[in-house]
């Protein structure tokens, strides 16, 4: 790879989708500024459950492929260009939810062996040499089993990469403050009359939220806001966007975060971060 620029962010997902709804405002915001942004995807998502009724007979491999060009779409709405898929696509396979048969197929990312995985994502790392790595906590945010492997992967690979050489300043996991979801849940239920779901959500839906005093960095994307709704547009086998609401599978109204939430924890942050990259000592990579 040629010289990359001074500063660049890792991020680690599941799915495809998973990479808009919690950090497309993030990733446009730092693709404008000129970092470098590599998404890398673990699973295709195979088992995910479809919302138009015209693409419900895609299932499987057909599902995966599908949703592979979903986020294609999606990242060229955010100006990422830089994505893989953990081990090359179709290395592993969707989990389903946590407690299905779904779990125990040896071709699913939740039966990869650890060292294997978190491998393939160190010679990502070892390649692009990133500063910051965004992933999920050690619940995978809502107990998905891909969430929690994505996260056992991302912070085992931060350690082996640190063995091989490039240590990574700042991890950061997806968090949304719980005052600022219960603001926002609020607001959507006074709007939900005008919406297009029945129901609202509630805030035990959405994956990290935690109290305010956890968070320790905010990312305003307002500026790329309807960049990450048309991310999320492009994931239609999987989301309803209905800005500033969303909803998945379920139908069920949940708030579209512009200003997206993090909470450290490897590196030293700043008093009210604003940046990923605040105290890091950015240099081109070659």
């Amino acid at each position: 790879m040629t010289d990359l620029p001074a500063r660049r962010l890792l991020l680690v997902h599941a799915h495809p989708d998973d990479e808009s709804i919690n950090n497309g405002a993030t990733m446009a915001k730092y693709v404008a500024e000129g970092a470098h942004v590599t998404l890398v995807t673990c699973t295709l998502g195979e088992r995910g459950e479809v919302i138009p009724p015209e693409l419900r007979h895609l299932t499987g491999a057909a599902l995966g492929a599908y949703r592979r060009g979903e986020l294609s779409a999606a990242l060229g709405e955010l100006g990422v260009s830089d994505v893989r898929l953990l081990g090359g696509a179709g290395r592993y396979g969707d989990s389903g939810m946590m407690g299905l048969s779904d779990n125990d197929d040896p071709t699913s990312f939740w039966q990869a062996g650890l060292d294997n995985a978190a491998g393939a994502l160190v010679e990502v790392i070892l390649e692009v040499r990133p500063q910051v790595l965004v992933t999920y906590d050690d619940n995978g945010g809502y107990g998905h089993p891909d969430h929690i492997q994505a996260h056992r992967v991302a912070m085992r690979a931060v350690e082996l990469a640190a063995e091989r050489g490039h240590r990574i300043d700042k991890v950061y996991w997806n968090r949304v403050p719980r005052p600022v979801a219960e603001d926002a849940f609020a607001r959507l239920q006074d709007e939900l009359p005008s919406l297009p779901f029945e129901k609202s959500a509630v805030i035990g839906d959405l994956p990290g939220v935690v109290d305010a005093e956890r968070i320790t960095t905010a990312i305003d994307g307002g500026a790329h806001a309807s960049a990450k709704a048309a991310a999320m547009r492009a994931h239609a086998t999987q989301i309803t966007v209905a800005e500033p609401y969303f909803a998945l599978s379920n139908d069920l109204a949940q708030p579209l975060f512009t200003t997206e939430y993090y909470e450290l924890v490897r590196g030293e942050a700043e008093p009210g971060e604003t940046d990923l990259f605040a105290g890091v000592h950015a240099e081109v990579a070659s």
